[in-house]
């Protein structure tokens, strides 16, 4: 049980974070961190602004940071159906990876790049994509990605001739990914015979360590079909709401942008900034007494934006020296 939750993982990083904010978790007890940093856990919320190789540690961090993702910028795909006449939040794979460094900033643009070919081809990687098609696509490409690798050479042994059993499964992390050979897609002729194709699947979901979808949902997808080009099996996995719904992460595409419980948040938030900026006085700087506390909006995982916090405590210091300077 403890391998398979990844027990191990979380402890380590556990004290490695109890270890980094001694200073800060002695004023609340050892205790306290460690119910908080598994509630944060239990809760999504531990994969906020942290480095990729933590995020992608674990199937559950990795659903945790999807979800994550989804919740922070459903608004850009929710604004989008409302002017999807003129296109105004369509965003490039770019504009997209900005948005993932946001949550995360060493995420790798490679796997950005992944998820956009998934919707788009591979001479149009600066076109504009929905926020719902690249989530998607997002979700297969971050999720099963060393997966899909082990995939990506199947195909290539099936259209080369070779022998599929010899399977290769990667024991790399996900952020140190050969490039994907490109495969011959562009003819909707040429593929694999698709039955052929679930057979080598079916045996690499048997004996492969790492997250696969469900092979009776892959067998069902491609039951329809008689060949089957690479880039074809990515796009269908994207578009299977079964295989969505198995991995638990989004909710289905018709409900993509019903979150009632964010938006009860947001509303909370707006209002309690509203109640500050209308209360507050327009005042000189140094007349503090109305501003907000800054411990009043922490995450619920707050034992690594306390290094954060620390270094914007020394930039605020710093930037509050040089206006009493400016003014002197």
């Amino acid at each position: 049980f403890a391998a398979q939750r990844h027990v191990l993982t979380y402890m380590e990083d556990a004290v490695s974070q109890l270890l980094e904010n001694r200073e800060d978790i002695s004023q609340y007890g050892i205790a306290r961190f460690f119910t908080e940093y598994f509630n944060s856990v239990r809760q999504g919320t531990h994969v906020l602004f942290r480095e990729f190789s933590f995020v992608q540690a674990t199937p559950h961090n990795r659903a945790s940071f999807l979800r994550t993702f989804w919740r922070c910028f459903r608004t850009v795909g929710k604004n989008g159906g409302k002017f999807s006449g003129i296109c105004c939040y369509l965003l490039t794979a770019q504009e997209y990876h900005c948005l993932l460094q946001l949550l995360c900033p060493d995420f790798p643009m490679e796997l950005t790049q992944k998820a956009a070919r998934i919707v788009l081809v591979d001479d149009a990687m600066d076109c504009l994509m929905s926020f719902s098609d690249f989530l998607f696509a997002f979700q297969i490409q971050f999720y099963y990605s060393e997966f899909l690798e082990s995939v990506a050479v199947i195909y290539q042994d099936l259209l080369a001739g070779k022998n599929p059993n010899t399977v290769i499964v990667p024991t790399s992390s996900s952020g140190q990914h050969r490039q994907r050979q490109p495969a011959n897609d562009c003819n909707p002729l040429e593929g694999v015979e698709a039955s052929l194709f679930y057979q080598c699947l079916e045996s690499l979901c048997d004996r492969s360590k790492y997250s696969c979808p469900p092979s009776a949902l892959v067998k069902e997808m491609l039951s329809n079909a008689q060949r089957m080009t690479f880039y074809g099996f990515l796009v269908a996995l994207a578009k299977d709401q079964a295989i969505n719904r198995a991995l638990g992460a989004l909710p289905d595409k018709g409900d993509l942008f019903l979150d009632p419980a964010m938006d009860q948040e947001l509303e909370k938030l707006v209002a309690q900034v509203s109640g500050l900026s209308i209360s507050t006085p327009a005042s000189s700087s140094g007349d503090t007494a109305n501003m907000p506390v800054r411990n009043s909006l922490r995450i619920n995982s707050p034992w690594k934006p306390l290094h954060h916090r620390r270094k914007m405590d020394a930039e605020s210091e710093g930037s509050n020296e040089e206006t009493d300077s400016s003014e002197n």
